[in-house]
C-alpha cells in the first residue's frame, strides 16, 4: 500500500525527529525508524489499529510519546497527523475536511473486507 504524508502531517514527523536528534544524538533517528516501522506495519495491516474517529485509525508508537493517526483511501494511505498524546488532542481534525475538500473525494469509511464467519 503507497503511503502520503499530509503537509502538516510530515513538517510534525520532521520537528519531533529534530526535537529528539537534538536532545540525545541518536534519539531522533530511532523516532523516525519506529515511525517508519509502525508505518510498515499499518500498511500491512491497515484495520489493525484502533479507530480514532470515523475513518482515522490511531497507531501507537513503541518508546514515544506519539500517535500515527492515518485513514485508508483504496490502496493509499493517508497520514493525517504525527501527535504527541499528551498536546493537543483532537487538533487534526480539520485536516479530514481538507483532505475532502481538496480531494473531491470522502476518505474511506472504516469497513473491513467481509469475511464470512465460520459456519456460514
Amino acid at each position: 500500500m503507497n503511503t502520503e504524508f499530509l503537509p502538516e502531517a510530515e513538517e510534525e514527523f520532521v520537528e519531533a525527529a529534530r526535537y529528539y536528534e537534538s536532545a540525545a544524538p541518536g534519539v531522533g533517528f530511532r523516532f523516525v525508524a519506529e515511525v517508519h516501522r509502525c508505518l510498515s506495519f499499518v500498511s500491512e495491516h491497515p484495520y489493525a489499529a484502533a479507530a480514532a474517529e470515523k475513518g482515522v485509525r490511531k497507531k501507537l508508537l513503541n518508546h514515544f510519546p506519539y500517535n500515527l493517526l492515518y485513514a485508508v483511501e483504496s490502496d493509499l494511505l493517508v497520514v493525517v497527523a504525527v501527535a504527541h498524546q499528551k498536546r493537543r488532542p483532537g487538533y487534526w481534525r480539520n485536516r479530514i475536511k481538507k483532505i475532502k475538500a481538496a480531494a473531491g473525494r470522502s476518505i474511506a469509511e472504516d469497513r473491513q473486507p467481509y469475511e464470512p464467519s465460520e459456519g456460514a
